[in-house]
């Protein structure tokens, strides 16, 4: 148990990729255990033999599957009825609610059991948040859930969680964690204020007064994404085609004509430089800019991979500018597209296809000719279901708060053909919730 509580403390304090080797050696040997003695007692440590144990099962459950081991979900059947219910001393235990609601998230869709006691947990937890500030926040963010570089700071202000037992290791690991966070905040800042600097130099600020200068929120995404600071200088580079996606919703949702916007896509699709002077100054060197931050990027992508990728990262400029026109002709036009129609547009207007694309050839893994061909197809799933995602995401918040232009969202075409508002907020958020995100 106390091998199972270090770990799960070193990846919320998000320390863990100091010792992954150590952590998959630990795990493996658990999956072991597990596999050969999940019907009667699972062996926790290499000396002893543990009971039967909520918090212990469900933790052990739930690092196992993060670590892509195929648990089996078994091991609850001393804790959860057929019907999914708890038994009555298990619903007492309150850190034993928090690491089942944990494991929950990581059920598969067949395993309705285990979905309905998470579900259960998260009932009795909502009615013991007055007792426990650790309860509360788990319901609030559970960790499948959460970016834990987020929540550091929250976790080590309530390491022991609802327990009254603190382990050896919690000083050392709680001052490391802070040293780190502390680096890596160093690191973050220098990060925006090189892409601050960058953004300034490239002069589109002045020159295009209407659009977003925002480098904080470019730097958000990448740092996201590629969590570890080693990282530091692919981070740099992808904030900013970032930047250009946000620049270009701008245009074509607040700025630009139609047909502006059709004679924009038009030369991005054809990538032609030398018609660039037929658009509007304010395109045109948005399109200039935006030609030279591709070729620079594809160039060091070349440099450091060896593979010239120019073309595949212009195809997914010209996929974004065609989608971002598609919404255009609906919304100046004065058109209403079906959900299903939007929200398959909008999985490309995301700009996560763009931003990805960018991503997977700055990383250089796994360059194979086979995924090279995977990426530039058309919606591959490794790339649309995080998209779905997003856009739902975006789209559930948007109807909270006024935006300006003319975009739509998933919520209002749905209810147009829902009985309320109120159905179609419902619908979208279960889709989000359940469908897109639950695994």
């Amino acid at each position: 148990m106390k091998i199972l509580r270090m770990i799960d403390a070193l990846q919320r304090l998000g320390l863990d990729h100091h010792f992954e080797g150590e952590i998959e050696a630990v795990l493996n040997r658990q999956y072991d255990s597990a596999m050969t003695k999940y019907s009667s007692t699972i062996v926790v440590d290499d000396d002893s033999t543990a009971s039967h144990d909520l918090v212990e099962t469900s933790l052990r459950f739930r690092l196992l599957r993060q670590q892509g081991c195929r648990a089996p979900s078994d091991v609850f059947q001393n804790f959860i009825n057929k019907d999914g219910k708890l038994q009555s001393k298990s619903e007492q235990d309150i850190m034993g609610l928090i690491e089942l609601y944990e494991a929950s998230y990581w059920a598969t869709k067949e395993e309705t059991t285990l979905v309905e006691a998470g579900e259960l947990c998260a009932h009795l937890l909502d009615s013991a948040r007055s007792s426990s500030t650790f309860a509360d926040y788990t319901v609030r963010h559970p960790s499948h859930r959460s970016l834990p570089k987020c929540h550091i700071r929250n976790y080590l202000s309530n390491f022991h969680g609802g327990s009254t037992t603190k382990h050896y290791y919690e000083d050392t690991l709680a001052d490391l964690a802070r040293l780190e966070f502390n680096m890596n905040q160093s690191v973050c800042l220098q990060e925006v204020v090189h892409v601050s600097k960058w953004w300034k130099e490239l002069g589109l600020a002045e020159e295009l007064e209407f659009a977003r200068n925002e480098p904080m929120k470019w730097c958000m995404w990448p740092l996201t994404t590629l969590i570890d600071s080693k990282f530091s200088e692919e981070r740099v580079e992808l904030a900013k085609p970032i930047s250009f996606v946000y620049l270009v919703d701008d245009i074509f949702d607040v700025y630009g004509s139609l047909d502006e916007l059709t004679l924009f896509t038009e030369i991005v699709d054809r990538w032609d430089v030398a018609s660039a002077d037929q658009l509007p100054d304010y395109m045109r060197k948005c399109f200039m800019a935006l030609h030279h931050v591709t070729n620079e990027i594809g160039y060091k992508v070349y440099k450091r991979h060896g593979c010239n990728q120019i073309h595949s990262l212009r195809q997914a400029w010209a996929k974004l500018f065609k989608a971002f026109l598609v919404e255009a002709k609906w919304f100046k036009g004065g058109k209403s597209p079906s959900a299903e129609a939007y929200l398959k547009n909008g999985i490309v207007s995301s700009g996560v296809q763009v931003v990805l694309v960018h991503l997977f050839f700055l990383l250089g893994q796994g360059l194979t000719q086979r995924n090279e061909d995977l990426v530039n197809g058309d919606d591959p799933p490794v790339i649309s279901s995080v998209a779905k995602i997003l856009r739902l995401w975006d789209d559930l918040s948007s109807t909270k708060e006024k935006q300006d232009g003319e975009d739509g969202s998933y919520v209002d075409f749905y209810g147009e053909s829902s009985s309320s508002i109120h159905e179609a907020n419902f619908t979208t958020s279960t889709q989000y919730d359940k469908k897109f995100i639950h695994n």
